[in-house]
């Protein structure tokens, strides 16, 4: 029986020791590409006229040391109605910016970015938005009653294809969160858009108090624009059963001289309203 007995404690100390292996898993790298952040937003009611741009170079995903801001780029934005060109100014650190930007709705602009002998670019049209009418809060359209949620009221010009990106961020939170829109089925319409957090006990996120500020911007965006941010908000919804599933996200920046080596990112121009509201008990 001694003997029975030394033998299983055996075998379990073999099976916890086998367990503290080190396994070495070789994860494949993608080509380094250029990553561009270009998102021209102009607020109604401002001139519009400082932009900045920022170039970075994309990074191993456990690589969290190397510096990947591009510097010595060319950057120029050329309004394609009037010929008009704008050029970024490099700044050193990945951001390249112009104070003499004159944005106008309706009208196209060209990117043109010369870095690392490659040549990228991009067409967008400056999109318009409309004005916010109303903010108030309530229980009753979420997910949950017992929740409170911000409601933000609009109405929809009577043009149809009007898109919109809305971004809500409690102060104190680390991140935005960022959902899209169309007036598909509500063109020319008063918008209800509600928003609200859902409690999560694992990621330490609570729903709306009172007292709580919400930070609110609502951007006029292109359809092209609309469907690229649509797929890219499900993707960072994560993966789980009724999820997404994962798929290269490509912007609407073309490499001109090799087409395979295209860009991260997305050229926009949007005109975008902002406000914001503080919970009151109700």
């Amino acid at each position: 029986m001694k003997t029975l007995k030394e033998l299983i404690i055996l075998i379990i100390i073999i099976i916890f020791a086998s367990c503290e292996d080190v396994v070495d898993v070789e994860v494949q790298e993608g080509p380094k590409r250029l990553v561009v952040e270009a998102s021209l937003d102009w607020e109604k009611g401002t001139t519009g006229n400082v932009q900045t741009i920022k170039l970075s170079e994309s990074t191993p995903f456990f690589d969290t040391n190397s510096i990947t801001a591009v510097t010595g780029a060319i950057v120029v934005v050329t309004n394609l109605t009037s010929n008009e060109t704008y050029d970024f100014a490099d700044q050193g650190n990945g951001e390249y910016r112009t104070t003499t930007f004159e944005p106008i709705l309706g009208q196209s602009y060209s990117l043109h970015i010369e870095y690392d002998g490659q040549i990228y670019s991009a067409t967008e049209t400056m999109t318009g938005v409309t004005e916010i009418t109303d903010v108030f809060q309530a229980r009753e359209e979420g997910f949950d009653t017992d929740v409170l949620e911000v409601h933000v009221v609009f109405t929809d010009p009577i043009e149809e294809g009007d898109n919109y990106l809305f971004k809500f961020q409690r102060e104190g939170d680390l991140l935005p969160d960022l959902e899209v829109g169309e007036d598909e089925f509500v063109n020319g319409n008063e918008i209800d858009w509600w928003y609200e957090i859902e409690e999560d006990e694992d990621e330490n996120i609570l729903p709306f108090e009172p007292g709580d500020v919400v930070n609110i911007e609502m951007y006029g965006i292109s359809g092209a624009y609309y469907d690229y941010m649509k797929i890219l908000i499900a993707q960072l919804g994560g993966v789980g059963l009724f999820e997404t599933t994962p798929v290269a996200v490509k912007g609407n920046c073309i490499n001109e001289t090799n087409p395979e080596n295209y860009a991260f990112g997305y050229f926009r121009l949007t005109e975008f309203v902002k406000t914001s509201y503080t919970f009151v008990e109700d």
